[in-house]
């Protein structure tokens, strides 16, 4: 067997090994209420819990890796997070090359098996943005040069519009005028959907409209509302409109309906899209770094959707600034069909990072070493609440 890599050198010749790793459960605040079909995301009253993940190497150099927990959309909370960090992943990491990423993927896939899909990619995927992060500081480079290099310095941003009465619709389509596209939530009730989707189209000046059921349609109530849709312009494609597990359900609404479906929910890993499309499920994949386990596993994925011709949309789980600023280095490689809908700056009260630029609705890739943005550490310590492991130390 060979020999697991320990250690490399920095740029200055000083050897770096991980050292310790962290983990800090932060309730973060929303600017306002945020819902999807399949419920609320969070409000100004009700903070969504955030693991963040601090990698510290012997010479010095940090990373930092962060993932939400959202139980409704995920199985993933952020105390099993935390668990699997600490139990399984840390002993993984600790006194070997922060270089190594992909050694540090095949370690953890032995440990713990990705089985039918993937394995706790949540928690996996905190652990890769911080390894990335890691990497790139101590090689002096950005995340975007260890995943190949970005083919463009900006990414334009989508809009996300929540399940919401008619008036709090038109009045978050007018806050978010500088933003490129709409993405509209929906929630399987077909009147209120279709009064909620025209009220945003009155209002989007002819930008993209991506419509996004996060699974709340049967097929049949789909034709329903795709048929009081029918005058609304610029409808771009229509997002997991049924549950994740029904393939025969996908697979006859994208049959029956001109509009184009993209998976997102039933589609976690670059095998998950293999399978789907063998199964004629879907015509876009929507690819997420938590979701995929990391940013080389989601690029795996959007390998696999470009080698079979679907179209690839950005997207995120309401990310802080670690977060989204890692879905920029990636998707800064990416063709994308439609403006990213990265919306933690839009939705979240706080990102705890500093080094984010977004002007008119467009964000620029980071540049400087790792992820380029500098953590409020402070903050995410002050804020951090306690966690029950469900163990003894």
């Amino acid at each position: 067997m060979n020999a697991v890599p320990t250690a490399s050198r920095t740029q200055h010749g000083v050897v770096s090994r991980i050292d310790a790793v962290e983990v800090f459960a932060v309730p973060v605040p929303f600017k306002h209420r945020f819902v999807l079909g399949s419920g609320s995301v969070g409000s100004a009253h009700e903070h969504g819990d955030v693991l963040f993940v601090k990698l510290t190497a012997t010479d010095g150099h940090v990373g930092w890796g962060e993932q939400r927990a959202l139980p409704s959309w995920s199985h993933e909370t952020v105390e099993t997070m935390a668990v699997i960090i600490r139990r399984y992943l840390a002993p993984l990491l600790i006194g070997t090359d922060p270089t190594r990423v992909e050694s540090f993927h095949r370690r953890a896939s032995a440990v713990l098996s990705p089985s039918v899909s993937s394995a706790f990619p949540f928690a996996k995927a905190a652990v890769d943005i911080a390894l990335h992060d890691l990497a790139g500081r101590v090689l002096g480079v950005p995340v975007h040069a260890l995943l190949g290099g970005a083919t463009r310095t900006e990414l334009p941003l989508c809009s996300a519009i929540g399940v919401d009465p008619l008036d709090v619709v038109r009045r978050r389509v007018l806050e978010s005028s500088e933003l490129h596209a709409y993405k509209v939530k929906i929630s399987g009730d077909v009147s209120a959907d279709a009064a909620a989707v025209h009220t945003v189209a009155a209002h989007a000046q002819g930008k993209p409209i991506w419509l996004d059921a996060n699974q709340s349609y049967r097929p049949a109530a789909v034709h329903q509302l795709l048929g009081q849709l029918e005058d609304v312009p610029n409808l771009y494609c229509l997002e997991q409109p049924v549950p994740s597990v029904d393939w025969g359900g996908m697979r006859r609404v994208r049959s029956k309906t001109d509009l184009p479906i993209a998976i997102d929910e039933g589609n976690f890993s670059s095998a998950d899209l293999a399978r789907n499309i063998t199964l004629d499920m879907a015509d876009l994949v929507v690819v997420k770094v938590c979701k995929a386990g990391g940013l080389r596993a989601a690029l795996r994925t959007v390998a696999v959707a470009e080698a079979h011709g679907l179209e690839v949309l950005a997207s995120g789980l309401t990310d802080c600034g670690i977060g989204f600023a890692a879905a920029l280095h990636l998707f800064s490689l990416v063709d994308l069909a439609l403006p990213a809908e990265l919306n933690g700056p839009e939705l979240l009260a706080e990102l705890f990072v500093d080094g984010l630029q977004i002007t008119d609705g467009v964000a620029r890739v980071p540049d400087g070493p790792g992820l380029g943005v500098d953590v409020d550490e402070d903050q995410i310590r002050a804020l951090a609440r306690p966690l029950n492991y469900g163990e003894q130390d």
